[in-house]
């Protein structure tokens, strides 16, 4: 069985630059969020675009395999180099991405960006996308620690996004997970990750009675922590997987 909810708010700004949808094939189902960067008018443009071609797409052709989520990615991403173009705005219309499908068998995910997706066993945490952003790369060093990327002065400075030229690919899959129950998934833009600890996801998914009671409690506590502080646009999918 499965269960999901979905949650975008503009937090404390005036528009709203993220897009999360969800998508259904027969069992097959896509879960897609993007954070438009470039301001209003750019990003938002962006990260619909892409977002809805992908959705739209899955519910005609959608299928679980490493090419179609290849596709995915390479196909909006085109879509959205030719949008820049006719609009003239190359600089501005850009957003981050990641994409969850879930089929009977095989959960597979790809992102690009600082928007990220939590996988969760037995209630445990067991990995999250790895952001493609200063303050990661500065982990990946040894020169920051893991903790400190949420409050880094460079933390918006991203190095990869859809809508930048790519000489090769620049989005990033996970290999291929089997599905055996009892799995949870948080796909969330850093508006929402940036004023929620992982230790707080986890703690509240194992008293969560449902996905709509898990990010419900989520959304308070970013609500708590970021309330008065300029809060960004926060949007997350949760995904539940008995």
């Amino acid at each position: 069985m499965l269960s999901y909810k979905v949650l975008s708010e503009p937090g404390e700004r005036e528009y709203n630059e993220d897009y999360v949808g969800v998508a259904e094939r027969g069992d097959l189902f896509c879960f897609v969020l993007a954070d438009g960067l470039g301001g209003h008018g750019g990003g938002d443009e962006a990260s619909r675009l892409v977002a809805e071609y992908i959705l739209n797409d899955f519910e005609k052709n959608g299928e679980s395999s490493e090419d179609y989520l290849k596709s995915a990615f390479e196909k909006s991403q085109e879509l959205l180099l030719k949008e820049q173009e006719r609009q003239k705005r190359v600089y501005e219309m850009k957003t981050t991405l990641v994409v969850l499908i879930i089929d009977d068998y095989f959960m597979r995910w790809g992102h690009i960006g600082d928007s990220r997706l939590y996988y969760f066993k037995n209630k445990k945490l067991k990995e999250r996308t790895l952001d493609h952003s200063v303050p990661q790369m500065l982990v990946a060093a040894g020169e920051i620690r893991e903790d400190q990327i949420r409050g880094h002065s460079d933390r918006n400075r991203l190095l990869r996004a859809m809508g930048s030229e790519w000489d090769m690919p620049r989005y990033q899959l996970a290999k291929p997970i089997e599905r055996s129950g009892n799995e949870a998934f948080l796909l969330c833009s850093d508006g929402f990750w940036e004023w929620i600890e992982e230790k707080q996801m986890q703690s509240l998914l194992k008293k969560a009675s449902s996905s709509e009671n898990w990010i419900k409690q989520m959304k308070e506590t970013v609500q708590k922590n970021g309330m008065g502080k300029g809060m960004d646009n926060y949007s997350a999918i949760a995904v539940i997987l008995k």
